[in-house]
């Protein structure tokens, strides 16, 4: 909305010509989250704890976890309102993909929400029944794949782009659908299933969405999609914004859900940013690319998979705890430093990802 103000003006006063740069509205955008979320989350923090909005803590968990038993949960509220209002400033509400990704984002979020407020009305840990939280999730997800599978402004649309190859497209027809349900579904979930102790997954997703910035802002523009031998996909540049506003409002949130955590961000939270990164990887096509850069988000699913199965065939545990991350602190490692070391690996798969652009 301000943005299409405010560019309008460049007509009379030239200097307003700076808002038709999506790098210029890209660090508004990263601005306004993290401050609206820095000075938001006060205020939110003090009415979850008037409600008892607060976290029940899992008896099967890690002992040290007893001392967060009661602190905020439903955070995640603060990050989506601090995405929601640097898209409406900053982005360009013309662009379909905006809304496309405003539908994936509020609509992972209202399903978390859902979920996180029947854990804490009932005082345990046991929120929406899966068969629900899948099923509403699938919904949402298959309605998003089949508006891009139909898009015509996308000729790309079927066509799965493979990294470290020049111009290798897989075209997967009416597949592209189940394949995009499983990127965007799986994706909300693995950030979910990272998301078990302080700081852990926001400072991942905000690494991850700083890397996927990249690669969008390369994709939508012809000259740097041409020369990195990228797919050019029309009007997705603007979904840079989209990234920024997503960085933003982690790292403002971060501030309060580092150790020790005073806020946790719940479903509403981990759901919502999970299909946001697996949906802007699906409209720019680099799914396969986010499986490197979310390369923790993979290992912490995996390793839960692993742990189920295992128990189950065989009624042995693989892992001490699992998600992973647990594993290492069931096993001596301090919260901070398991957050940290879990960080450089993030930080490190995101560089590798940005590696593939010139490997090619």
């Amino acid at each position: 909305m301000l943005y299409e103000l405010l560019y309008r003006l460049h007509a009379y006063y030239f200097p307003f010509n700076v808002f038709r740069y999506i790098t210029f509205r890209t660090a508004l955008a990263v601005i306004t989250a993290a401050l609206f979320t820095f000075m938001l989350a006060p205020f939110v923090m003090k009415r979850l704890k008037r409600f008892h909005l607060t976290q029940q803590i899992r008896g099967d968990g890690p002992s040290t976890h007893a001392i967060k038993e009661g602190t905020p949960t439903m955070g995640g509220v603060i990050i989506l309102l601090g995405i929601l209002l640097s898209v409406f400033l900053w982005m360009d509400l013309k662009n379909p993909y905006v809304w496309v990704m405003v539908i994936a984002t509020t609509g992972f979020g209202a399903i978390g929400f859902a979920d996180d407020y029947m854990k804490v009305s009932r005082r345990n840990d046991k929120g929406l029944r899966a068969c629900y939280k899948f099923g509403l999730q699938i919904l949402l997800a298959t309605g998003i794949s089949f508006f891009l599978y139909s898009n015509p402004l996308d000729p790309y649309s079927t066509k799965l782009s493979v990294p470290f190859f020049k111009n290798w497209l897989i075209d997967l027809g009416l597949f592209y659908i189940p394949f995009s349900v499983f990127v965007i579904v799986g994706s909300s979930n693995a950030v979910n299933l990272t998301d078990g102790i302080d700081g852990l997954a926001i400072g991942l997703v905000a690494i991850a969405v700083l890397a996927i910035a990249v690669l969008v802002y390369i994709s939508g523009n012809a000259k740097l999609a041409r020369y990195l031998q990228l797919l050019f996909l029309v009007k997705t540049g603007e979904l840079t914004v989209f990234c920024g506003a997503m960085f933003g409002a982690a790292i403002g949130f971060l501030w309060y859900n580092a150790y020790p955590a005073e806020v946790f961000m719940g479903d509403v939270g981990s759901l919502s940013l999970g299909g946001a990164l697996g949906t802007l990887a699906v409209i720019t096509k680099h799914e396969i690319v986010l499986a490197i850069v979310g390369g923790i988000f993979v290992i912490e699913t995996i390793s839960v998979i692993i742990q189920v199965g295992s128990f189950k065939l065989t009624g042995r545990r693989i892992f001490r705890m699992a998600p992973i991350h647990h594993h290492f602190e069931v096993k001596g490692w301090p919260e901070p430093k398991t957050v940290v070391r879990f960080w450089i690996v993030g930080i490190i798969l995101a560089l590798l990802s940005l590696a593939t652009l010139k490997l090619r």
